[in-house]
């Protein structure tokens, strides 16, 4: 059953016919905005793929992926959790150079997911992924990329605010960068969600980076599949969203896996059997380039920007009886 907040006043800015409006425009003007900002081209994407690659997410590692046999090849299918490793193979097949990238509209099934007003079974993302050089594989360099999703996310929400009046969202463009270490440090006695809680009521944007390994405390910030971003350079983009009253993660993203931190990653997580997959033959022999990238939630997006209390009020998707009930006695219309 699913958990759903209703926070105390609410009623959407925006009726559903302007919703849908200005879905439509922020979703094109945040395209073009990301495209410019980091040089991406738009490709198109798999819904499903082959599970013997390796190349679907698993996510947590317990997620179970939708699969079904296809009639004419005789061999079975996965519906994707994400693009993170399809993305680098892409790069690859597509003959892409250093400095462009490719981004991607990813729908994903998340049958697994416990349902709130943040998530869905119904998963939308802008995927996106970039080459880069070695030189490149450091901090700065991804606090860099953040600030400019950042700031494609402000010019968005800027957008969107002079077309309606009626919106009074507050986004701040300072990124505040802290590790989940740091942040464990600062508030030991809470868990991982009340840390974040309280940092971002104070530091409104920030990017929570090193997430996937194990803490002092002996359990990691989040769970991270080992092998597509490297943990020492990865992280959470978060933003302080007012009608939840809570922090909202928007993207996660980072610097991806070389030969040196996959191998290191896969025995951490004892997840060595991966290592018979294409994708990770091909990445441990040094065959694929060297990337950074991430997914950027559409529907958490249009819920911060629009001002929207759940995440049913901008996308499609299935929920139990209870939260319907509730939604409508509060005036939320699911769509």
């Amino acid at each position: 059953m699913s958990k759903v907040y209703i926070p105390k006043g609410y009623k959407s800015v925006l009726d559903v016919y302007e919703t849908q409006t200005a879905i439509g425009i922020l979703k094109r003007t945040f395209e073009d905005k990301l495209c410019l900002a980091l040089n991406l081209k738009r490709v198109s994407a798999p819904l499903f793929v082959d599970p013997n690659t390796g190349e679907n997410d698993d996510l947590n590692g317990i997620e179970r992926p939708v699969g079904f046999e296809i009639k004419e090849t005789g061999g079975n299918a996965v519906v994707v959790h994400s693009l993170a490793k399809w993305k680098r193979l892409a790069l690859k097949r597509y003959n892409f150079s250093v400095g462009e990238g490719i981004y991607t509209d990813m729908n994903a099934i998340r049958r697994d997911e416990e349902l709130d007003n943040l998530h869905s079974v119904y998963t939308d993302q802008w995927d996106w992924e970039k080459i880069i050089t070695r030189e490149n594989r450091n901090e700065e360099y991804l606090k860099t990329v953040v600030r400019c999703i950042v700031g494609a996310i402000c010019e968005t929400s800027e957008v969107l605010k002079c077309r309606y009046p009626q919106l009074s969202v507050k986004l701040s463009s300072d990124v505040s960068f802290i590790t989940s270490q740091e942040l464990e440090d600062l508030y030991p006695n809470n868990t991982p969600k009340e840390r974040e809680n309280l940092y971002l009521r104070e530091k409104r944007t920030a990017f929570i980076m090193q997430i996937g390994g194990k803490l002092r405390s002996g359990y990691p910030h989040d769970g991270r599949a080992p092998d597509y971003d490297d943990w020492s350079l990865n992280g959470d983009l978060l933003f302080y969203d007012d009608v939840l009253d809570m922090a909202m993660e928007i993207s996660s993203m980072g610097i991806r896996v070389d030969e040196k931190s996959l191998d290191i990653q896969l025995k951490e997580a004892n997840a060595d059997e991966r290592r018979k997959f294409l994708y990770h033959r091909e990445l441990l022999a040094g065959n694929l380039p060297l990337t950074i990238g991430g997914g950027i939630g559409q529907s958490r997006l249009s819920m911060l920007l629009l001002e929207k209390a759940h995440i049913g009020e901008v996308q499609v998707s299935l929920w139990d009886e209870d939260t319907k009930r509730i939604c409508k006695e509060n005036g939320i219309n699911l769509l």
